[in-house]
C-alpha cells in the first residue's frame, strides 16, 4: 500500500477536514450546477448564451422539396433523350420528372423547345413559361 493511502486508511475525513470532504459542496456542485448563480462569471467569460434559443421543427412536418429549374431541363434534354429517360415525338419532349425523383418545377431559365412535363408541383412562373413555349404540365 502506498504511504499516503495507508496514512488515510482508517481516517474519518481523509485529510480534508469535516466540511470540505462532504460531497461536491466545496466546488459549488457537480458539473454545470450553479452556472446561473455561483459559477456565472466563469460561464460569461467563455461566451455562453443563456437560455434556450430557437425551435426545431419535427421531422414528420418537415419535407424537403427536391426541385429542378427549367434551365436544367433545357441543358439536359438531349442527354435524357439519348439515355431513354425522356422521349421526343415531333417537336414535343416528354419528361416524367416525378419518376426521376423531383417534386417541384421552378421557373428559372427559358425554354426553346416545347415540353410535356409530368410533376406533382410547379411554380406559376414555370407553368407560364412552359405554356408560352407550346408545352404543358401534367400532375403526376
Amino acid at each position: 500500500m502506498p504511504r499516503r493511502k495507508s496514512m488515510m486508511t482508517g481516517s474519518r475525513t481523509r485529510g480534508r477536514g469535516h466540511k470540505k470532504g462532504r460531497g461536491a459542496g466545496l466546488r459549488g456542485g457537480r458539473g454545470n450546477a450553479g452556472c446561473h448563480k455561483t459559477k456565472r462569471i466563469m460561464y460569461e467569460r467563455v461566451g455562453r448564451v443563456w437560455g434556450a434559443h430557437g425551435f426545431k421543427r419535427p421531422q414528420s412536418v418537415v419535407s424537403a422539396n427536391n426541385s429542378i429549374n427549367l434551365k436544367t431541363i433545357e441543358e439536359n434534354a438531349d442527354s435524357w433523350i439519348a439515355e431513354g429517360i425522356a422521349t421526343k415525338k415531333g417537336k414535343v419532349v416528354s419528361v416524367d420528372l416525378g419518376e426521376m425523383g423531383y417534386d417541384k418545377l421552378l421557373g428559372t431559365g427559358s425554354t426553346n423547345q416545347s415540353y410535356k412535363i409530368t410533376i406533382s408541383a410547379a411554380s406559376a412562373k414555370a407553368v407560364e413559361k412552359i405554356e408560352a413555349a407550346g408545352g404543358e404540365i401534367l400532375n403526376g
